[in-house]
């Protein structure tokens, strides 16, 4: 009797092994067609979606979902975020409920404006700061600095260039953006998953939080409500500002592309600006969509602080609303400049 059973087991075992083959190797000859050639699409177009079948199978009835949402076979990507998004056909294959899937590229429609900038004034600025975040909040300017062991807060008279109030983070952690919401300063660290959160007055540590869905820590900034986070990609993601929990995030891209290497962020009139990394300029970022509506460029600034070995790229910008200008820094520069914005 055990070796009936066994025997029928093996059996069944077989079959099942036989029909998930089968199934694979069907999924193979079935794909999702699109309009565009590369599945790479503008912003304002229509998504024309239809199902390969070269072999006729029978797949029973078809549903398209565009990142988890139904849609028709004819979908007009007027208010979609840009980036990639996933595409899905879900079908019937042996009566087995079956998901084919490819992604799909939303570009921006219109190509960045590009601003130019005129200095208004020069402030002198610490020039051993390894400036990661720059921020005004209540007519003082506070500051995050980075490499390990040098790591810093502080805030600082930005007319003199000293020092107001200034904390150590510890040797592990490699500081990162900083922004002040409702008196409380958020700060990131790099490598290490872990933001910290400081009384803004007294830069107690009252807390701290993880990162979660993104691995690093680089820029930050809020809209007054939600916190706004940059992780090296082209991601920015946005923050519960009770739970710190990454809620989700916008992909930055322009007519031709995505824009990574997102470094510090900061808030202005509606749009995010962010530094990029290594490139001496600035992003204007959309923050519904991602699509990158603008760039500075602030490389003639490199040329006009003190040179020296260990000098880096720019980095740190702040806006002041009292004085509706922008002040921009960079990592080791002796000079904050205070700039105004010209298209």
């Amino acid at each position: 009797m055990t070796s009936v059973k066994l025997l029928i087991a093996i059996a069944l075992s077989t079959i099942i092994v036989s029909c998930g083959n089968n199934i694979a190797e069907m999924k193979k000859n079935i794909f999702i067609k699109t309009n565009i050639k590369n599945n790479s699409f503008t912003l304002g177009e229509t998504l024309k979606v239809s199902l390969e079948n070269p072999k006729n199978y029978d797949i029973g009835n078809v549903t398209f979902l565009l990142d988890g949402n139904k849609i028709s076979d004819q979908t007009p990507l007027n208010t979609i975020k840009l980036g990639v998004h996933t595409l899905e056909a879900q079908i019937q294959l042996n009566d087995t409920p079956e998901t084919i899937a490819t992604n799909i590229t939303v570009l921006n429609n219109k190509t960045p404006k590009v601003y130019h900038f005129e200095i208004i004034n020069e402030y002198p600025h610490d020039i051993t700061s390894y400036t990661q975040g720059l921020e005004f909040y209540n007519g003082e300017l506070y500051e995050s600095t980075g490499q390990y062991g040098e790591s810093k807060l502080r805030k600082v008279d930005y007319k003199t260039g000293e020092p107001l109030k200034s904390i150590n983070l510890a040797n592990q952690y490699f500081g990162e953006g900083l922004t002040v919401l409702n008196n409380k300063v958020y700060q990131l660290t790099w490598k290490r998953g872990t933001g910290f959160i400081y009384n803004a007055e007294t830069f107690e540590k009252t807390g701290s939080f993880k990162y979660n869905n993104s691995k690093q820590g680089w820029g930050i900034c809020n809209d007054g409500k939600t916190l706004y986070k940059s992780d090296g990609t082209e991601k920015i993601w946005t923050l519960d500002p009770e739970t710190l929990m990454e809620q989700n995030y916008i992909q930055a891209y322009h007519s031709k592309g995505k824009v990574v290497e997102l470094n510090e962020l900061e808030w202005v009139n509606g749009k995010i600006y962010a530094n990029r990394w290594q490139k001496n300029g600035v992003a204007i970022i959309n923050p519904k969509n991602g699509a990158v509506e603008g760039v500075i460029d602030f490389s003639p600034l490199h040329k006009k602080v003190t040179q020296h070995p260990k000098l880096d790229v720019l980095n740190g910008i702040a806006y002041n609303p009292e004085t509706q200008t922008l002040f921009v820094t960079g990592k080791r520069w002796d000079k904050l400049f205070e700039v105004k914005i010209i298209e």
